[in-house]
């Protein structure tokens, strides 16, 4: 995964095992940042990466 690399919600969905409404839901929060182009909504890999992250360090 390139940190250049832009993700469909479904691609995003499919990497962190998540329901729709659930990524929406990060979204929302702001806990995954996200872009609109046109009316696609795009997540960038390393907002991906960042989420796991600091989720793992939460949890440690």
């Amino acid at each position: 995964m390139r940190d250049d690399e832009l993700l469909t919600v479904t691609d995003v969905m499919g990497r962190l095992k998540l329901s729709r409404s659930k990524v929406y839901d990060l979204i929302r929060s702001r806990q995954l940042p996200s872009v609109t182009i046109g009316r696609c909504r795009r997540i960038p890999a390393f907002a991906v990466r960042d989420f796991i992250t600091d989720e793992l360090e939460a949890a440690a």
